[in-house]
This record gives structure tokens, C-alpha cells and sequence, in this order.
């Protein structure tokens, strides 16, 4: 069964072509600056250990026309990987918001799409481009099954008294205020891949996901049940450009002795803060480099990345009442060695030890950079989301 999933953003689109239930992709691609001048497509065809690059920098004026130029790339010369839109049997779509409605991948009726459109206050950066791509996809892909997975969906088992808020009833009640939770689904693929490795069904896991966009999850059983992301993904961890937890008081303080508009502490929180705010960058290599030189604030920047991951771990681990193993995902999870050593550090009350060696030599695929005498094993885990849409959309319609 040939599955394309999109992952869509406000002005790029990532795809990958799965012939499921085969793992590995049989192409991906990258389409940026959708509507800005600058535009760019880089298409990759695997065929066994060779690969084929292509690379198009024609403007690209809206996602219908990238999701055009996608399809010709799909099926025309000689790394064509279809003859035709109708070799498609799904196509799975990346949806950021699903809010209380969805629990598990979704096929797209009239109804969803309603549904969808309706949470576009809740993440109106990203649900109404997910719609727009679902509409795309379906008008190019006529003859295929339009699929749903929702990065909520996982943390919909999040029990009550730690998604609720505690304000009065009737903002849950009339506003849905409550937490929802974001990276569900790499969170859901990493856990899985854990719990496997452990082989180990009853387990209590930390998954920690770490990119411009950070946040952890409480996995028990393989069930979410608590994330450090709330109502929308500006919460808990410091990130690239997002400051995490911070006191409401800030923001009164500012609207009414700074003369702050809601816009201006919207760029200020989202766009300005984190790494990129304290550290000069938001880039956690440009940290890096920075922090080497001596850079006071790229330094502080580094211990408070860290220390807040920290206070989750120690969080977490007393809800669960325990811990199995603590989970490393995404850009920086996986490749930043110097900060999975530095959250690490003097956690051993907590049973957790790392082997400086294993966490030095890693180079790929899932591993155990634990030392022998760890409580706790600290995996590495590479995330594989375009996949795991793919592999739930598989299981829906299989």
C-alpha cells in the first residue's frame, strides 16, 4: 500500500512516499519558502544504498502549487517512483491540533474537516495550513483515502487532574482550556521503540524531545500521562525561540508598566525568547560555539536549557512513581552530545548514570548510553514521525 504523508508548516511542506508496511521510505522531500521569494524543492529518491537528488528553485506561489510540482516530481522522468496519482492508496496528514475530539488517526470527512477548521483559534499557525494541504491533497490525490493523525491524539489519556487548570469550570467547560500537549506523535513512536527495547510493557518512560520546539512526556504503559506543553506549545522547556514556563505576573507586569500590546508579548514569548534571547541564537550549534568562547549569556543559556529539563525528569519520575528510562529525540536529542551529558549530570539519586564513553561514541540508531551500574537506562533514540503517521494510517485502513 503506497502512503504519502505530508507534514505541512506555514510555508514549507515535508513529504515522505512509504510502501507500507516497509519501513524505509522510497522517497522524500522538502518544499520551502512557499510563497516567498526563494523558493526551493529537494526531492530524494532511495534505491537500495543509492540515492537521487533534485533540486528546483522555481517560486512556488501557494501548498497547491508545491503539492503540483510534488506530484510531477512523483511521476515523471526517470525517478519516478508512480505512473500515477491513483498509485496512491492514502495520503497522511500531519494535523497539529486536534483538540478533545480525536484519539487516534482520523479518515478526513466533511465533518473532521468542520471540526479542524473549528480548533483554528486553538493553533492558527498551524491547523489552518493543515487544512488547506488536506483540501490540496484531495483534489490531486482523488482516488485516495485522506487520513488524519493529530499531534494531541497521544496525550488524550492524560488524566484529568493533570490536563485540567486550575481556574474556574467554565473556561473548560466554554473555551476548552485545558492542556493538550504537542509532539504526540513522536513521543508515541520513540515510547513504542523504548517499551520494545526494554521488552518491558509495564514501564514508566521519560520521552524527551528536544529541537526549536522542546517538550517531555510521562509515558506509563505506554500511555501519556502527563507533557510538559499545555493549552498551546509555548509551556514548560526552554526552546529555540520560546521561553517555556514563565510566571503570568510577567505578562501583567509588562501590559501595565511597559505599555506591552498582546501582540508585542505574543513575539516576545514566542519568537524572541529562549536560546535566541538569552544565548544571542537560536540554534543550539550556534550555542555551542558561542558558549566555547566564552559568551556569558550562550552559557546561562545552556544551564537553563538543562536545568529545566531536569526539574521535568524529577517531576515525572515522582509521578510515575519510578522510571525505566529516559528517552533522548530529535535534532538535539540526538545529536547534541555535551547536553544529554549535561541534563544527566548528578541525577544519580535518581538512579540515572551515564556512560561518558557510550554518550561520546553514539552515532546513530537506538542505543543504550546508560553505564552498567544506572538504574535507569538513557536511550537514544532517533525520531521517526513521517513513519509513524504512516504506520498508524496503515493500521487504520489495513
Amino acid at each position: 500500500m503506497n502512503i504519502l504523508v505530508i507534514n505541512s508548516g506555514s510555508s514549507s511542506l515535508k513529504y515522505q512516499l512509504f510502501k507500507m508496511p516497509v519501513k524505509a521510505p522510497i522517497c522524500s522531500g522538502l518544499v520551502e519558502r512557499i510563497g516567498i521569494e526563494g523558493s526551493y524543492i529537494k526531492h530524494t529518491v532511495f534505491s537500495g544504498a543509492e540515492k537521487f537528488v533534485t533540486e528546483k528553485t522555481d517560486f512556488i506561489a501557494d501548498h497547491a502549487d508545491g503539492l503540483t510540482q510534488v506530484l510531477a516530481l512523483l511521476t515523471e522522468g526517470e525517478q519516478a517512483v508512480i505512473t500515477s496519482p491513483d498509485d496512491i492508496a492514502a495520503v497522511g496528514h500531519r494535523v497539529v491540533h486536534g483538540g478533545e475530539h480525536f484519539s487516534g488517526p482520523t479518515l478526513i470527512t466533511e465533518e473532521v474537516k468542520k471540526q479542524i477548521k473549528k480548533l483554528f483559534s486553538l493553533a492558527p499557525l498551524h491547523n489552518p495550513v493543515n487544512l488547506k494541504c488536506i483540501e490540496v491533497a484531495e483534489h490531486t490525490f482523488p482516488n485516495a483515502k485522506q487520513v488524519a493523525v493529530f499531534d494531541t491524539a497521544f496525550h488524550q489519556t492524560i488524566p484529568q487532574q493533570a490536563f485540567r487548570y486550575a481556574i474556574p469550570d467554565q473556561y473548560y467547560k466554554e473555551h476548552g482550556i485545558r492542556v493538550y500537549g504537542f509532539h504526540g506523535t513522536s513521543h508515541k513512536y520513540v515510547s513504542e521503540q523504548a517499551i520494545k527495547w526494554l521488552d518491558k510493557k509495564d514501564s514508566k518512560i521519560i520521552t524527551i524531545h528536544l529541537g526549536n520546539g522542546c517538550s517531555m512526556t510521562a509515558v506509563r504503559d505506554g500511555r501519556s500521562i502527563d507533557t510538559s506543553m499545555g493549552f498551546g506549545p509555548l509551556s514548560g522547556l526552554v526552546m529555540g525561540t520560546r521561553s517555556g514556563d514563565i510566571d503570568p505576573s510577567v505578562i501583567f507586569h509588562l501590559i501595565e508598566h511597559a505599555g506591552y500590546s498582546l501582540d508585542q508579548l505574543s513575539t516576545l514569548f514566542n519568537k524572541q525568547s529562549g536560546l535566541l534571547g538569552v544565548g544571542g541564537s537560536s540554534d543550539m550549534r550556534d550555542i555551542g560555539k558561542l558558549a566555547a568562547e566564552g559568551k556569558d549569556g550562550a552559557i546561562l543559556s545552556l544551564e537553563l536549557y538543562a536545568y529545566r529539563i531536569k526539574k521535568f525528569i524529577g517531576a515525572y519520575a515522582a509521578i510515575l512513581n519510578g522510571l525505566d528510562a529516559i528517552v533522548f529525540t530529535a535534532g538535539v536529542g540526538e545529536n547534541d552530545k555535551s547536553m544529554r551529558a549535561a541534563v544527566c549530570k548528578e541525577l544519580n539519586y535518581l538512579g540515572i548514570d551515564m556512560n561518558k564513553e557510550s554518550n561520546l561514541d553514539y552515532s546513530g540508531g537506538i542505543a543504550d548510553v546508560s553505564s552498567a551500574d544506572s538504574k535507569v537506562k538513557i536511550l537514544v533514540i532517533p525520531t521517526n514521525e513521517e513513519y509513524e503517521i504512516a504506520h498508524q494510517c496503515f493500521g487504520l485502513l489495513a
